[in-house]
């Protein structure tokens, strides 16, 4: 697996579970992850240091420090995880698809092609589909 991709699932990721906890879909959401990082077989005391972590996510309000103590702690976590199981990144992706689907990392190549155009300057590229010049 490419490590510039884990890398920025290791970032996103945590930032983006982060943003979960605080909202009322970890509910739902929960079980899942703490399968994800127990493999199945440590479920219940993954999902008692996830509920740490969220603990200390709500008390912190927009206190930025702890907030980036915590998002710390889930990237150390998912490195871990996706160094034994590099598969457990298609499951994150998976997750955040459904529960924070605006947080939602996609990675994949882009390609930008300019022709028939003389272009002096830069080139800002925004937005998805497919534009025509």
């Amino acid at each position: 697996m490419d490590a510039e991709l884990v890398q920025e699932m290791v970032k996103s990721g945590a930032t983006a579970l982060a943003g979960l906890m605080a909202k009322a879909a970890w509910g739902q959401a929960s079980s899942r992850v703490a399968r994800m990082f127990g493999r199945g077989e440590r479920d219940e005391e993954a999902t008692a240091e996830l509920e740490v972590i969220r603990a200390e996510v709500l008390e912190a309000g927009d206190n930025q420090e702890v907030l980036a103590d915590q998002t710390a702690a889930l990237r150390n976590r998912l490195r871990a995880l996706f160094r034994e199981n590099p598969d457990a990144i298609d499951e994150l992706r998976d997750i955040l698809g459904e529960f924070s689907p605006q947080e939602t990392t996609r990675i994949g190549t882009i390609h930008n092609e300019v022709s028939k155009s003389t272009i002096r300057g830069n080139v800002i590229q925004t937005g998805t589909g497919n534009a025509r010049f």
